[in-house]
């Protein structure tokens, strides 16, 4: 069943993995990585076997890791940067980005 459409697509994200190589757990951690983090903001996360060491994540076809072209796999954190910055320049990851959330004095009990 589909859900309604709020007229504006929203992205999809492809991972393609080498099966030869075993990488499909990698790769099926990393779009729950993606999908625990930008949640309803993505349309879609695909999981695309390849072969010959391929290993890449594309956002609406663009590529924003390759493996040989960056040197390997990426980090959690650089590859949630990088669909962000793709995505929602704007959205604040938190932790992620290295910031933490400012608080007062009384939120943390003191006066």
């Amino acid at each position: 069943m589909e859900e309604p459409s709020s007229g504006a697509a929203k992205p999809r994200v492809a991972i393609t993995y080498c099966t030869q190589c075993r990488w499909l757990l990698r790769a099926a951690w990393m779009a729950q990585e993606l999908l625990s983090t930008f949640g309803d903001d993505l349309g879609e996360v695909a999981l695309v076997p390849g072969r010959g060491g391929a290993f890449l994540i594309a956002v609406d076809g663009d590529t924003v890791w390759e493996r040989v072209r960056d040197g390997g796999f990426p980090d959690v954190k650089a590859l949630k940067q990088r669909v962000r910055d793709r995505i929602d320049p704007g959205r604040d990851l938190g932790h992620v980005d290295g910031t933490t959330p400012t608080s007062t004095n009384d939120e943390k009990g003191q006066a």
